[in-house]
């Protein structure tokens, strides 16, 4: 464990000297740079305490936490509020199928829960709707990469709104176009959508490297990207009650629902929130103290420049990258197919259907919060190191739906063992936000929203590839062998990431994440600061501030290939 970010208690007494005097330094600039006198305030004793009492504190970091999870909530409301919509939208009856024998069928139970709903005006096969559903990710694998260097660059507030506003509008103007019966305008629109939504992951990643401390990470982050499982767990059976509904046309009301509530977050996330402590109007002096010792954070910070050598033969990234793939493309499978599969083999009504497939996302909802807290708990005690930490969690998350994925293809037609086992594949993905979704703030802060728009990017071709395997793999032969099949492939490819990232995988800073040098030793020369807030003491000997991470700098134990 001695390889990775671990607290320690050790040298709070013995240099409690040189620790006052350093941190004095960084404070007092923050002081200063707020306008405010040096004698009117203790700095060193005012982050102290707040330190001591931050679990406690709802500060702008919250604010900014508690914002972004409303807006993947939002943002994953409107990505796969068609996913139960295109239930409603398509005549079924009209669509020929093959000829099934009794055994690769469910029947129809005959109770309230699995009658037949009534079909759509939309003549769309099985291949038309996976081209349908997976045309958002064309536009959305476009604009990672820009999404996560723009947000270092001038901000992710600025283009973490833009993306969910766009989203929004056009979400607002699906009926509109889809009731033209013009396909490839439809699907024009929804590759438009995937363009804005695309930069979100990536700018909210630069902005958490900004605003949490390394101690909080796990928790805030599987907080902040739960928002998506939220959404979904609000959106699935939210559409399916207004698909069934009279209200705006009954389909249409999806989109004009989730669209208007993304463009109120709008208005509130450009009042609220700030790229960085130093720019917000109205943090407290103790909570930005506390985020820029931590950090070890100036307010005159500039993005370098991009080590794109380091970074493509860095192992420890490749296996980010690999499990990313990974990871989506299980994630995405159930994503857009499930109420899908919930209808057409289980057969459960619309209504039934986007409550039962809910289910899961809330069990992931609930397990990636609980998670978070675990997995920052046992780093913060000293039980397990960062790598363990990922490796761990992102076990749990992938080989444990894994698991239950392939089992799901055996259950058949027992809908409560379906049920339970998507639970299972779903409920335990949760892991893997304090697994790899970390990673990239953990191996390169001062890069990871340019990292995750890198894995991202790539980590996007199974939305669209999936859901069009998958309607070529059932085109007109939905039947549970079939859709069996669907369940391996991603059962293996979650066995195969996965098992890359443990090999691979570090929970260190690499040192290519300080490439300027320069910087760097006149930042050690002026505050004697390491990175993260450990002061290093003249011997050399690393000393923790209070209430942040003492890191001591180590070239990182994992294959690099240069």
């Amino acid at each position: 464990m001695a390889d990775d970010l671990l607290p320690t208690s050790g040298g709070r007494a013995t240099a409690a000297g040189e620790v006052q005097s350093s941190h004095e330094q960084i404070s007092q600039d923050v002081i200063r740079r707020l306008g405010e006198e040096e004698q009117l305030i203790d700095p060193y004793e005012y982050g102290h305490q707040y330190s001591r009492n931050g679990n406690e504190y709802f500060g702008k970091r919250h604010l900014l936490a508690f914002m972004g999870f409303i807006g993947f909530a939002n943002v994953y409301a409107m990505r796969v509020n068609l996913s139960v919509a295109i239930v409603a939208m398509v005549n079924n009856t009209a669509i020929p199928h093959a000829n099934k024998s009794v055994s690769e069928v469910c029947e129809y139970p005959g109770d309230n829960s699995t009658e037949p709903s009534q079909d759509g005006e939309f003549i769309w096969n099985e291949k038309e709707q996976g081209l349908i559903l997976g045309s958002f990710f064309w536009g959305y694998v476009m604009t990672n990469m820009l999404g996560g260097r723009l947000g270092e660059l001038i901000g992710g507030k600025i283009v973490y709104g833009i993306g969910v506003l766009v989203t929004s509008i056009l979400t607002l103007l699906t009926p509109v176009v889809a009731n033209t019966k013009i396909t490839p305008l439809l699907i024009a629109l929804r590759v438009v959508e995937g363009l804005g939504e695309g930069v979100t992951f990536p700018a909210m990643n630069s902005l958490m490297a900004r605003w949490i401390p390394p101690l909080e990470r796990s928790r805030m982050s599987a907080f902040v990207y739960a928002g998506a499982q939220f959404g979904t767990v609000v959106s699935l059976p939210l559409s399916g009650i207004l698909c069934q509904s009279d209200f705006l046309g009954g389909w249409p009301s999806v989109f004009y629902v989730f669209g208007i509530a993304g463009l109120i977050w709008f208005l509130l996330w450009m009042y609220l929130i700030a790229n960085t402590p130093a720019s917000h109007s109205t943090i407290s002096v103790g909570e930005r103290i506390y985020i820029q010792t931590s950090l070890n954070q100036t307010d005159c910070y500039k993005s370098p420049q991009i080590p794109w050598k380091h970074i493509l033969t860095s192992m420890p990234f490749w296996a980010i990258f690999v499990v990313h793939i990974a990871q989506n493309w299980g994630f995405y499978t159930l994503l857009t197919e499930l109420p899908t599969y919930m209808k057409n083999i289980l057969h459960f009504s619309i209504a039934h259907n986007s409550f039962i497939s809910a289910l899961p996302y809330l069990v992931m909802w609930m397990f990636s919060i609980v998670a978070g807290l675990i997995a920052d708990s046992l780093r913060t005690k000293g039980y397990l190191s960062t790598t363990a930490t990922r490796r761990i969690f992102n076990s749990i998350g992938i080989y444990g739906p894994m698991i239950c994925l392939v089992l799901v293809g055996y259950a058949g037609c027992d809908k409560d063992k379906a049920i339970a086992l998507l639970c299972g594949a779903v409920g335990l993905n949760g892991g893997t936000y304090s697994g790899y979704m970390n990673s990239h703030l953990d191996i390169a802060p001062n890069f990871a929203g340019t990292l995750m728009g890198i894995t991202n990017t790539v980590a996007t071709i199974p939305g669209f590839l999936a859901p069009i395997v998958v309607g070529y793999l059932i085109n007109g032969n939905e039947t549970v062998t079939q859709w069996r099949r669907v369940f391996w492939i991603a059962g293996i490819v979650y066995f195969v990431g996965n098992t890359f990232y443990v090999i691979f995988v570090s929970g260190e800073q690499q040192p290519w994440n300080d490439v300027q040098d320069t910087q760097k030793k006149r930042a050690l020369e002026s505050s004697q600061v390491g990175h993260y807030g450990s002061v290093v003491a003249q011997s050399g000997s690393p000393h923790q501030y209070p209430g942040t991470v003492n890191v001591a700098r180590r070239t990182s134990g994992v294959p690099e290939i240069f």
